[in-house]
């Protein structure tokens, strides 16, 4: 690829990033929370704003930047020849939840997107984070690996045998979704009953005592026994589900994020670590559970990470300009 800028977009249930960068490096980023009211169009309107916005700050004309990665929640559909997002965390037509004050169901972001860019690559935001470790990060020369994130939502992307893998409609490794348990009161923005996602997502976590989730971990931390039992809970259910994929994957390495992660995961991997050591040793010996490297930045080094060009990657390797993204 023949390229002088590129832009890149982590569309999350919270959070948008924007990007553009150059052969050095990242040259600026804009953030916004991720609108979730207007028309149906409204999404990939901002997403196209911010781009523009990110060029202004980085002193590029917009219109030099004709190829984008995207890393998005999902699931996606495909729609009239179109890759369209139809995730319970954006999409109100899903739910009645007071949350998402709109009626969409499909998101047409392909089919918005490239009526402004020549080219565009979109992938779920775990398989655009697993390719950044796996380019950048704590799974560089990993075959076998899934990159997991507890955030706003639960996610994997997986890689077995070197070839990371993407499903009929780019929806492989949508675990979060796989069933756990019979509780009613675990509910899921999908509509599932006791899947991981309904058990143990930021979203959904801190409801049990109906507080945030961040008011959660927090309680747990200070001593509240009722917190630190239903924070300690999540954590062996996020444990059972890497046995469920080590087992079913013959996986040697996870790298995990997300907000949840990356503010407790410290003290919560021993918990997750102890689900996985203690089954079935022929498939769980030698099993790593790190942090991802690339941090609250993996899903943009990802979307970047989908469109760079090869002749890039080693210079960045050795500079790791993302870095000054971090502040």
């Amino acid at each position: 690829m023949d390229a002088t800028y590129i832009g890149a977009v982590d569309i999350g249930g919270t959070k948008i990033a924007a990007i553009v960068a150059g052969p050095q490096g990242p040259l600026a980023r804009v953030t916004e929370p991720t609108i979730k009211s207007g028309p149906l169009e409204a999404l990939p309107n901002q997403v196209i704003g911010m781009m523009g916005a990110a060029c202004r700050q980085a002193g590029v004309d917009p219109a030099s930047v004709t190829t984008a990665g995207i890393a998005s929640c999902g699931p996606f559909v495909h729609e009239q020849g179109f890759l369209g997002l139809s995730t319970p965390n954006l999409c109100g037509g899903h739910t009645a939840a007071v949350d998402l004050p709109n009626d969409w169901d499909v998101i047409p972001v392909e089919r918005v997107l490239r009526e402004r860019f020549n080219h565009i690559v979109i992938q779920n935001d775990c398989v655009a984070a697993l390719a950044a470790e796996r380019t950048f990060g704590a799974l560089q020369g990993e075959r076998d690996c899934v990159y997991a994130t507890w955030s706003t939502g639960i996610g994997f992307g997986l890689c077995v045998d070197g070839h990371i893998l993407h499903g009929k409609h780019g929806n492989a490794g949508h675990a979060g979704h796989m069933l756990m348990s019979e509780r009613q009161d675990a509910l899921c923005g999908c509509g599932n009953r006791g899947d991981l996602e309904g058990l143990i997502s930021g979203r959904n976590i801190g409801r049990r005592m109906h507080i945030t989730t961040a008011e959660l971990f927090r309680a747990a931390r200070s001593g509240d026994a009722r917190a630190r039992e239903i924070a300690v809970e999540a954590a062996q259910w996020f444990g059972r589900a890497l046995y469920n994929l080590t087992a079913t994957l013959d996986t040697r390495a996870f790298a995990v994020g997300g907000s949840v992660w990356l503010n407790h995961g410290e003290w919560l991997a021993p918990i997750v670590l102890e689900e996985i050591e203690r089954r079935l040793p022929a498939l769980t010996s030698g099993i790593t559970v790190v942090t991802a490297a690339l941090g609250n930045l993996v899903a943009d080094i990802g979307a970047l990470s989908l469109i760079i060009p090869d002749e890039w990657i080693a210079g960045w390797r050795v500079t790791q300009p993302w870095q000054k993204l971090a502040g």
